[in-house]
C-alpha cells in the first residue's frame, strides 16, 4: 500500500474515483479534484479524509492543485449525450494534457481510458489485446465518448515523452462496487421493477470490484513508463450481462425482465486480455458473485 505520498486524484466525485481516493487517503495526503457541482459533494470528500480542490480541468486553472505531487491518478471524464465533439475533446483530451503539464514533476501517473476505444469486433467473445485495432464504438448514450478518449490517449502518450513522465494508460472494463457501476445499475433496475437493457446476447464483460481497483493502483503506478504503458484494466472472470442479471434476480428473489436491444456499431462484447495487468498488480480477490452479493446488501441497507 502507498504510504506517506501526496496524490492527486481527479474526478473524485465519480463512481471509481471517490472510493479510490478515500482508500488512498487512509495513509496518504490526497487532493481530490472535481467540479463539485452536486450539493454536499465537498463535505462528503472532506469527511473521507480527502482534500477537495474545485477545478475545471479544461480551463487550465489549477489553483490549489499541487504542481509536484508524488503521483497523479486521472479519472475525471466527460461522458454526455449529444454531438458536441469540440467540448468532449476539450475536456477529455486537452484537459488531460493541461493536468499532466501542471503535474509534470510527479513520479508517475495513471490516465484512465476505456475498453470502448477498441474497434468493434463481430465476435462478442473476442479477446481484445492492447495492440488490437482501435475505433469509435459510438455508444448511443454518449456519441462523442470513444473519439474523445482516443484523443485523450494520444495526448497522454505525448505528455509522457514531452515531460519524461512515466504514465500508465489503463483501459477500464466494467468497474463496479457500492458506489455504482454497470452491474449495480442493473441491480437497481431489477429491484425497482424496471427492465435491464443490454446491447447483445451474449454480452460479456470482465467486471472488476472497486476493492480490487483500489488495491491495484500501486502496481499500475509502478508499471508506468516512458513511452506510456498501455494496459487493459479488467477483472479476472468473464461474465455476461445475462448471467449477472439472472444471479441478481436470485439474490433479490425476483425474475428480472432482461431486454436485448441490438445496437449496430458498438462493441458486442468486452473481453480483455489481462496479462499486463496481472504482471503489474496480481490477481483480483473479489469474485463476481461475492461482489454482487455485497452490492445487494449495500443496496438493501440504503448505503449503495
Amino acid at each position: 500500500m502507498l504510504r506517506g505520498e501526496t496524490i492527486v486524484v481527479t474526478g473524485v466525485t465519480g463512481q471509481i474515483a471517490f472510493p479510490m481516493a478515500a482508500y488512498l487517503a487512509e495513509h496518504n495526503e490526497v487532493f481530490g479534484v472535481a467540479r463539485f457541482s452536486a450539493p454536499g459533494s465537498i463535505e462528503r470528500a472532506s469527511a473521507a479524509g480527502i482534500r477537495p480542490v474545485v477545478c475545471d480541468l479544461s480551463s487550465g486553472d489549477f489553483t490549489g492543485v499541487p504542481s509536484a505531487p508524488s503521483y497523479v491518478v486521472h479519472l475525471a471524464v466527460s461522458q454526455v449525450p449529444g454531438l458536441d465533439y469540440d467540448e468532449a475533446l476539450r475536456t477529455n483530451a486537452e484537459g488531460t494534457g493541461l493536468l499532466l503539464q501542471h503535474c509534470r514533476e510527479s513520479k508517475a501517473a495513471i490516465v484512465l481510458s476505456t475498453h470502448s476505444v477498441y474497434k468493434p469486433h463481430p465476435d462478442p467473445m473476442h479477446t481484445f489485446v492492447e495492440t488490437d485495432p482501435l475505433g469509435d464504438p459510438n455508444p448511443s448514450h454518449a456519441p462523442t465518448y470513444g473519439v474523445s478518449k482516443l484523443g485523450q490517449e494520444a495526448v497522454a502518450r505525448t505528455c509522457a515523452r514531452l515531460f519524461d513522465l512515466p504514465i500508465t494508460i489503463a483501459r477500464m472494463n466494467a468497474s463496479y462496487g457500492d458506489n455504482g457501476g454497470l452491474p449495480v445499475i442493473h441491480l437497481r433496475s431489477i429491484a425497482e421493477g424496471r427492465p435491464v437493457v443490454t446491447r447483445w446476447d451474449p454480452c460479456p464483460y470482465q467486471p472488476i470490484h472497486e476493492d480490487d481497483i483500489n488495491a491495484q493502483v500501486e502496481g499500475l503506478l509502478a508499471a508506468a513508463t516512458v513511452p506510456a504503458t498501455i494496459m487493459n484494466w479488467a477483472g479476472d472472470e468473464i461474465v455476461t450481462a445475462q448471467q449477472w442479471t439472472a444471479h441478481l434476480g436470485e439474490l433479490l428473489g425476483v425474475t428480472p425482465d432482461l431486454q436485448v436491444v441490438e445496437t449496430p456499431g458498438t462493441l458486442r462484447g468486452s473481453v480483455a486480455d489481462i496479462s499486463r495487468r496481472l504482471a503489474a498488480a496480481g490477481p483480483c480477490t473479489v469474485p463476481w458473485r461475492e461482489g454482487l452479493a455485497r452490492a445487494v446488501e449495500s443496496y438493501r441497507s440504503g448505503s449503495g
